[in-house]
């Protein structure tokens, strides 16, 4: 790929507001869509045919962006083809109709060398009187050419006609009408856009201003090709030539401010302007809208917009029905999704295959896989079968609570019903193996997509960048975001929140702020996974007072604090150690006054078994299954945790007892947990049967792994067992940290080894690995156990030599440290 689209040009004719926005699936288009329903239309007015070709145009390539044609067409008792839905027909000339014949003749989707020949009888008549006649006859041709799928030959014929008949200043002549914005819809279908900008630009030079239905077919061609930012630019363009855009240029622009996850109050704002301009919401303006609301919980505005239609006698369709189900789905009421299922039986309309779906995808995100299941079944009674969007939604929900093995059952249960894998399938793949760091079958699936005729598409870029940011690994994080541009993806929102979790993950926070500050440079504000992922990096740097301004900031915006916000608002009170704050929150979760979601009940059972408070970590696990929620593996994990600190064995057997009969896959950090548990009770043996049991199961070990083994022999003196379990770590591929070296530091120091563990630091140093406070304060701490004043003194004073990098701060603070340690001096 070009080395250009390295350098991001994103384009703001616009201005983004910043607060939050709502990213939505478009809805499908209902079968009773009345397009241009205008109240200053006369109905009672044919409109031209050519005219109405190009509404049919429009029209149809705005539906073509969320709801293509079926492949199967409903049989027909009449023996004659139906001409009805062929109105260019009617004005297919007898040449034209043997020109579509010769250009059909060929078996490519090419011009022939004969085009010049062929369509001759465009430029045979020179009378001027019959211009009219001959735009209508390449309309027509085109028309014919784009039914028997052949679009490329289409835009020669119409590239042929600019050059000879009738000629730009004829077919530009009418704002572009009739043929610009079927050429231009072609193109955007072919994903030419700067063709399709080019020839828009072409218009302009001839004439004062386009005409909306050419404005509309260039911004649906920028749409569906997720060009968004160009899409807004051509809209701005339209508005300020004062071109009245149609009612089916603001479904599009709708559909643009849903994928930029623009503000709820813009979306109404830009239904107001439709009202304003006598242009009223139809059955897609309102699916459109309800799908805005599943992204910020919004299910009152659309319980509100789905009254509305009723009340302008618009009754709701089953994609009505479906989105409303979806966005209470997504709001966590399951309750009242179940409700909306009823409601729509009551109204005559059967649920489907997409009811399911979305019922089956509320549940498994809130990790109720038990209650996705049951409806799976119920489903499949009624002899609707799971399609790949059921199976991947399983097989995610059972991975995200670490029923790993439940997952693989789905998938194997997806194949055996001929349900091929799509890109969902495979993004869910590349995430399961990321998460349990199997980073070559990671990138093996990521290969196999390609391979099976597939391409990466934002979600699986974003997945990997995700995946490596939650490992810590900042370069990869780097790279893959520059391959990411290099594939010619333009970072919108959601890849700049991805990017702000895996740098502060990486500990990188200024890195993250800096593409904070890079996304709202753009003219991206910031939406609710934005002060979602800025409070994550806030709470991992323990800064609660910062987190609390953002709090405030985003009721300010009118961005509703969820519960992944009020989750990082728990962690940046653990991490400050603000356990009134903590207790606080708390109760205000047990009682009610913030909803007790099950995501902010298991971060209560994992900040309270963090910070080592074992009362209230068991009450929050308590409260967590009293409400009926499942633990996933990471709660179940701060429980082990909590009790392997105090060395309770039969408790943490128990954990896991009710891991294996509930189908819970053990993690990396499940078996880590354990392995520091035996390495406090001095079985280092155990240990490091765990870590082989970690590969037993298909698992990497990770550092804190054989960290923990080695201090657990070093601990006892074995420095021999510590040094093989470290060649075992450099051989699995894995490099030695400063965690590392200081566990070999800690075990030296351990044994009064001092000259050892000095040349040790030495040694890493060397690796390029820098010592941390914890490395000097360690052999500083070593030196005063063994009462050696003048040793410590010696080695503060040096200390420059051993690590020349060291900074002023740091040597000002070991001397402080040395000069206030109290000595017992032999």
């Amino acid at each position: 790929m070009a080395e250009k689209l390295s350098t991001l040009f994103l384009p703001s004719p616009v201005t983004i507001p910043q607060s939050a926005a709502l990213p939505i699936r478009i809805p499908p288009h209902s079968n009773t869509y009345q397009p241009f329903q205008n109240q200053n239309q006369n109905h009672n007015t044919p409109r031209p045919l050519i005219s109405s070709c190009v509404a049919t145009i429009i029209e149809r390539t705005t539906i073509s962006l969320s709801t293509p044609r079926s492949k199967s067409k409903p049989k027909s008792n009449s023996k004659a083809p139906d001409q009805t839905d062929k109105p260019w027909l009617q004005n297919l000339s007898l040449q034209a109709h043997h020109a579509l014949q010769s250009l059909l003749a060929s078996r490519s989707d090419h011009a022939p060398s004969s085009l010049n020949q062929i369509l001759s009888f465009l430029s045979s008549n020179p009378n001027q009187c019959s211009a009219d006649a001959l735009v209508s006859d390449l309309f027509a041709l085109i028309q014919s050419l784009i039914h028997h799928d052949r679009l490329r030959t289409a835009i020669s014929v119409f590239n042929w006609a600019r050059k000879n008949a009738p000629g730009d200043a004829l077919l530009f002549s009418n704002g572009g009408r009739p043929l610009v914005p079927l050429i231009v819809s072609i193109l955007g279908h072919l994903g030419r856009l700067s063709e399709a900008s080019s020839l828009f630009n072409s218009v302009l030079d001839h004439i004062d201003a386009a005409d909306a239905y050419t404005y509309t077919s260039l911004i649906s061609a920028y749409y569906r090709n997720h060009k968004y930012r160009q899409a807004l630019s051509v809209f701005e363009k339209m508005l300020q030539e004062g071109c009245k855009p149609t009612l089916i240029t603001y479904n599009v622009v709708l559909n643009v401010y849903s994928k930029l996850l623009l503000p709820w109050k813009e979306v109404m704002a830009l239904v107001e302007t439709m009202k304003k301009d006598r242009i009223f919401p139809d059955y897609y303006t309102y699916n459109t809208l309800i799908g805005c609301c599943k992204r910020g919980s919004l299910h009152e505005e659309a319980s509100k917009i789905v009254e509305e239609m009723k009340s302008r006698g618009l009754i709701p369709d089953r994609f009505t029905w479906n989105a409303l189900l979806d966005v209470y789905g997504k709001s966590h009421k399951h309750k009242e999704a179940l409700g909306v299922l009823v409601e729509m039986e009551a109204c005559g309309i059967l649920p489907n295959l997409v009811t399911y779906n979305s019922l089956i995808s509320s549940y498994a995100k809130d990790g109720m896989l038990d209650e996705a299941i049951e409806l799976k079944e119920q489903m499949e009674l009624k002899g609707i079968k799971p399609d790949v969007v059921t199976y991947t939604t399983l097989i995610s929900g059972f991975h995200k609570v670490g029923r790993d093995r439940l997952a693989h059952k789905m998938f194997d249960e997806m194949k055996s019903n001929g349900c091929k894998p799509n890109l969902c399938t495979y993004n869910a793949l590349v995430r399961i193996h990321g998460d349990r760091r199997r980073f070559d079958e990671m990138m093996a699936i990521f290969e196999k997509l390609k391979a099976d005729g597939l391409e990466p598409d934002v979600v699986t870029w974003n997945t990997l960048l995700s995946v490596f940011g939650q490992q810590g690994l900042v370069s990869e994080v780097s790279y893959v975001f520059k391959e990411m541009k290099r594939a010619g993806f333009v970072p919108e929102r959601d890849t700049y929140n991805t990017l702000i979790s895996a740098y502060s993950r990486c500990g990188c926070f200024d890195q993250a702020m800096e593409i904070y500050q890079r996304m709202v440079d753009s003219g991206i504000g910031p939406d609710i996974s934005t002060y979602n992922a800025v409070l994550a990096a806030l709470a991992r740097g323990a800064h609660f007072n910062q987190a609390e301004r953002i709090f405030l900031e985003m009721r300010e915006r009118n961005c509703k604090p969820n519960e992944l916000a009020y989750c990082s608002l728990l962690h940046s009170y653990a991490n400050g150690n603000q356990i009134g704050r903590l207790r606080a929150l708390s109760e205000a979760i047990y009682n009610g006054q913030v909803e007790p979601h099950k995501m902010l009940l298991k971060t209560l059972v994992l900040v309270y078994s963090k910070i080592d408070m074992l009362k209230d970590t068991e009450r929050a696990f308590s409260e967590l299954k009293k409400r009926g929620f499942s633990p996933d593996i990471t709660a179940l994990n701060a429980m082990i945790s909590v009790y392997g600190r105090r060395r309770w064995v039969s408790k943490v057997n128990e954990i896991l007892t009710f891991m294996e009969e509930k189908g819970y896959t053990p993690s990396v950090n499940t078996y880590n947990i354990m392995i520091h548990m035996y390495k406090r009770m001095g079985m280092c043996e155990t240990c490091e049967k765990i870590l082989c049991e970690i590969r037993s199961k298909g698992l990497r070990p990770d550092q804190c792994s054989y960290n923990t083994v080695v201090l657990a022999y070093g601990s006892q003196g074995r420095l021999k067992d510590a040094s093989r379990v470290l060649s075992d770590m450099q051989a699995a591929g894995l490099k030695p940290n400063v965690v590392t070296y200081n566990t070999f530091v800690k075990c030296y120091l351990t044994n009064s080894m001092f000259v050892e563990a000095i040349d040790l630091v030495k040694y890493m140093v060397k690796q390029g690995c820098k010592p941390n406070k914890r490395t000097f304060d360690s052999i500083l701490a070593a030196y005063r156990r063994d009462g050696r004043f003048k040793d410590a003194r010696l080695f503060v004073s040096s200390v420059t030599d051993i690590y020349p990098g060291i900074s002023k701060f740091e040597q000002d603070r070991l001397v402080y440290k040395l000069e206030n340690m109290s000595w017992s001096i032999p």
